[in-house]
């Protein structure tokens, strides 16, 4: 099967989050170890609320896995919110006062009530767990054909990290990053980062940052240009501003496009056969200005994005606001939050990228196995390959 999709159903306030994801190839080890390293990663970072102490998120496979190996069908999985309150008027009393920036007061007008409870807990990013779990997920399958995804904090509130991550550095980056309470590669930068989150909670306030991602490894034609629906970057940018919180996406140089010439911009393109055995077929460039990304596919060159996360919208001081009851100005309402999230909003940007790409390259390399899969990608870069040599067997040119 070629299309692969999630689904997830579940609030945060419910008992569990349920995830539902089609399309995995049979044979493909499931490592569910793996799966909820990431989930705790998710949970981790400094300037966590206080739910992260509440919840230790786990996933349990209900469906689509036997013997420790993707069957082919769909794959159920399930995390439990211990911190359920679903039917409890006690522990979820009533919201009238609506936090600015939230969901509350659009979702309270929507759905014609001044009660904004039901719809903050929908909109929690508690709902986040599922997408870390499916992107896991595709991570392991995009592991066999050699594609590694790479995500880390660029920025936090006004501190930021020039980190250079390349082809070459970054596994050794990885154990930077791991080893960091921001999820940040660059230990002087995270220290500061460590102070801004800090002086926030103290000011009872929130910050946010930027995110980045880089996928390794991949080779060039996942997605097309023949439709701008199926455009890669345009499905990454729908992915990664579907996170709760994100208000920008970047592909590469982003936005500082804007202020170069096309020759600052483009990539120059250069072939070099020592490389020719490897997912680029040997086209290489200096700069990977494009993140990647050109025409809506893969270059051959590692993918770039970067995410843009405002401040929690959930201040321990509250916002102005108005009592949905009485139209009377009043502060917002407090809910149990974060003053910094941007940590563990690296690793679902991490994973909704991950996710994205696998499903590209699902359509491209179809196949209900995982050998048919990984055979079907052989194929293609061994074709690519014989290029020079005139079009594959069979292959007329007008």
């Amino acid at each position: 099967m070629a299309n692969l999709t999630y689904h997830t159903a579940g609030e945060s306030h419910g008992p569990a989050l349920v995830i539902l994801v089609q399309g995995v190839p049979a044979g493909l080890r499931v490592e569910v170890e793996f799966i909820n390293s990431e989930l705790s990663r998710r949970q981790g970072g400094y300037g966590r609320g206080a739910r992260q102490k509440i919840e230790t998120d786990v996933v349990e496979v209900l469906s689509g896995v036997r013997r420790g190996r993707a069957i082919g069908s769909p794959i159920a999985m399930k995390i439990v919110n211990r911190d359920s309150r679903l039917d409890d008027p006690e522990r979820t009393p009533p919201v009238y006062r609506p936090r600015p920036g939230h969901a509350d007061l659009a979702g309270s007008l929507k759905w014609l009530t001044t009660d904004c409870r039901d719809v903050l807990e929908r909109a929690s990013a508690r709902e986040t767990a599922s997408r870390v779990a499916a992107g896991a997920l595709a991570r392991l399958l995009l592991r066999e054909i050699g594609v590694e995804v790479f995500g880390f904090v660029r920025s936090i509130h006004t501190v930021a990290t020039e980190a250079d991550v390349n082809e070459s550095n970054w596994r050794a980056m990885l154990a930077v990053r791991d080893a960091s309470d921001v999820y940040c590669p660059d230990p002087a930068a995270s220290e500061k980062m460590h102070e801004a989150i800090r002086a926030a909670k103290v000011d009872k306030d929130t910050v946010g940052g930027l995110v980045e991602a880089h996928v390794f490894g991949c080779p060039p034609g996942l997605g097309t240009c023949a439709d701008w629906r199926d455009r890669l970057d345009a499905r990454l940018a729908y992915a990664v501003m579907g996170i709760q919180a994100f208000k920008a996406v970047e592909i590469g140089l982003g936005k500082a496009c804007a202020a170069r010439r096309g020759s600052e911009v483009h990539d120059p393109i250069r072939f070099d056969a020592t490389k020719e055995g490897t997912p680029t077929l040997g086209f290489v460039r200096d700069t990977n200005n494009a993140g990647g990304l050109e025409g809506g596919m893969t270059n051959g060159q590692p993918i770039v994005v970067r995410g843009t996360m405002k401040p929690i919208s959930t201040l321990l001081r509250g916002l102005p606001s108005v009592n949905l009851n009485t139209k009377q100005a009043e502060k917002s309402e407090y809910e149990r939050s974060d003053i910094c999230a941007v940590s563990a909003a690296s690793v679902v940007m991490e994973s909704v990228v991950a996710f994205e790409v696998a499903r590209a390259a699902l359509e491209k390399f179809a196949g209900d196995t995982l050998l048919e899969f990984r055979t079907s990608y052989e194929a293609y870069l061994e074709a690519a390959r014989g290029l020079a040599q005139g079009p594959p067997t069979g292959v007329v040119l007008a």
